[in-house]
């Protein structure tokens, strides 16, 4: 009788999978892959995450599909998401997974773009934590004035096109001076400069944040604020990994008035995603909710869990993921004001 039953609930199950379902189900059987491209070449990390994340999600799928991944263009993703927009079918078989490197290269106005982020469709995502770590004297508290030391604030930066265009922003929002230097690209090329002192400030962000603070932290860095996370709601709360911390616009006085509030939005939300899955534009509502299904299950395996842990990012279901990608969604005068400045200020311009 129970196995009646059970064979009964199957049944009524696959009576009420919608279209979309049922299609997937179908070429799951058939042998043709349910896919997911990764946006970055072979061996890098979102070809892992890519890995990770289709053993995950292979399960959520009528058939427990094998999701076949591809890893396509190079680090920053920008050919990969060119690639997506422009050739992979919106009947939601295929979904991709992109650095947020990606949307710094959208944000940013690179000639080379030619897709739009603000279009995708949300699956899942992680995020990251963004922090900066300002060499100050014992006992000196961490202020908007005290951290500009001489004036300004020598900050090791790799270039606008970064993930250092949240912290750029930041500081100019809460008014502290900074003279950056340029070039430093690496999260281990800014220590060295901050412990050669080279320079008084450095931006971490992506993973493994509290392990890059702790050398720093030994020779006089403190951490002064972070990007904060966004809630599934929109709303900004303090990083899990740094509670204590307070978020950039919190941690000095910003006027009404002070520029770039959307653009550093935005800004904040590529910095803090460590990667994204999202489906292309216009795909069947049925097949969206299959995917986001699946990532819910996803998100909650062992597996992907030990994963995100020992990465220090934090795994993100649609609605999360969808509340950083509503930050992406500048007008074209907040665009054009953020590229006037990055060249009025630091002389550089999209190539």
């Amino acid at each position: 009788m129970r196995k009646r039953r059970q064979i009964l609930a199957l049944m009524a199950a696959v009576a009420l999978q919608p279209a979309a379902s049922l299609l997937l189900s179908r070429r799951a059987r058939a042998g043709a892959a349910v896919s997911l491209l990764a946006a970055g070449p072979n061996g890098d990390p979102i070809s892992r995450w890519a890995n990770a994340c289709a053993l995950a999600l292979g399960p959520g799928f009528p058939g427990n599909p094998t999701l076949q991944t591809q890893a396509t263009g190079g680090l920053d993703g920008v050919t990969g998401a060119n690639h997506f927009d422009a050739l992979v079918a919106d009947d939601g078989s295929t979904a991709a997974i992109f650095p947020g490197a990606t949307l710094i290269a959208w944000l940013t106005g690179d000639s080379r773009v030619h897709f739009d982020p603000t279009r995708w469709v949300p699956v899942m995502a992680a995020t990251n934590s963004g922090v900066l770590v300002v060499r100050l004297p014992p006992g000196t508290a961490p202020t908007p004035r005290n951290i500009a030391v001489g004036g300004s604030l020598k900050l090791a930066v790799d270039q606008p096109q970064s993930n250092d265009l949240a912290a750029l922003l930041a500081l100019a929002r809460i008014g502290v001076p900074t003279s950056p230097i340029f070039g430093v690209r690496s999260t281990d090329a800014k220590a060295r400069a901050f412990l050669a002192g080279e320079a008084d400030a450095v931006f971490l962000c992506g993973e493994g944040v509290p392990e890059d603070i702790a050398p720093l932290a030994a020779n006089g860095g403190v951490p002064v604020f972070s990007l904060g996370r966004v809630g599934d709601d929109g709303r900004l709360t303090p990083d899990p990994l740094f509670p204590a911390l307070p978020e950039a616009m919190r941690f000095g006085a910003v006027s009404e008035n002070a520029p770039f509030a959307a653009a550093y939005a935005a800004a904040s939300a590529a910095a803090r995603l460590d990667f994204l899955v999202t489906l292309p534009h216009l795909t069947d509502a049925n097949a969206v909710a299959l995917w986001q299904q699946a990532a819910n299950a996803a998100i909650a395996t062992a597996a992907l869990d030990s994963a995100a842990d020992a990465s220090s990012v934090n795994l993100r279901s649609a609605p999360g993921t969808a509340a950083e990608l509503n930050n992406l969604a500048l007008s074209p005068g907040d665009q054009t004001a953020l590229l006037n400045f990055l060249q009025s200020r630091f002389g550089w311009r999209a190539s």
